[in-house]
């Protein structure tokens, strides 16, 4: 029988391959102090779901807590590469604590306002890249955004090259509190 119609067991699966570092090597992983809290929760929160899922291992069960499809043993390894990567993310980070920078330029941590041609405005903090939202205007201080804003102060005008073109924005408003 063809391989391609047998049914592989449980037991025999893959190794789940480490999450991508998002950092270009040889660039810091600076947080803010939020994002540094963040980071430190959420890799006390997956130990927490580790030790819970050991029990199930350990008890011989096959059913978890975790929303996963996926056998509890798998869950485990599933696990076990999301703290390696949040352990180190922790043990590297470097945090900037934004509030008492100077607001006249725009630094780590800053929160700016801008405007574009149109007149239309957004916000933007500028955060470490395990911090970054940009549906909620936290942006990675690596994106072509905060690397335009960055080092320029309220009032200059930045080009800013985004895959829909090149806009032009104004500074509006500079605050790292």
């Amino acid at each position: 029988m063809n391989k391609a119609f047998t049914k592989e067991s449980d037991d025999a699966w893959e190794p789940v391959p480490e999450l991508k570092d998002p950092l270009p090597k040889g660039v810091k992983n600076y947080v803010t102090p939020e994002g540094a809290e963040s980071l430190k929760k959420t890799l006390a929160d997956l130990k927490r779901r580790r030790e819970a899922l050991l029990s199930v291992i350990n008890a011989g069960g096959t059913r978890t807590e975790e929303p996963s499809s996926l056998p509890p043993r798998q869950q485990l390894d599933e696990l076990d590469r999301k703290i390696r990567f949040f352990a180190e993310r922790v043990r590297t980070m470097l945090i900037v604590d934004p509030a008492g920078q100077d607001d006249t330029v725009i630094r780590f941590g800053a929160r700016v306002r801008v405007e574009d041609e149109e007149g239309r405005s957004a916000q933007y903090a500028i955060v470490g890249v395990d911090e970054a939202d940009p549906r909620i205007g936290k942006i990675s201080f690596l994106s072509p955004i905060a690397r335009a804003l960055m080092g320029r102060a309220e009032g200059d005008e930045v080009e800013v090259e985004l895959p829909d073109g090149v806009r032009s924005l104004e500074i509006a408003e500079v605050n790292h509190a």
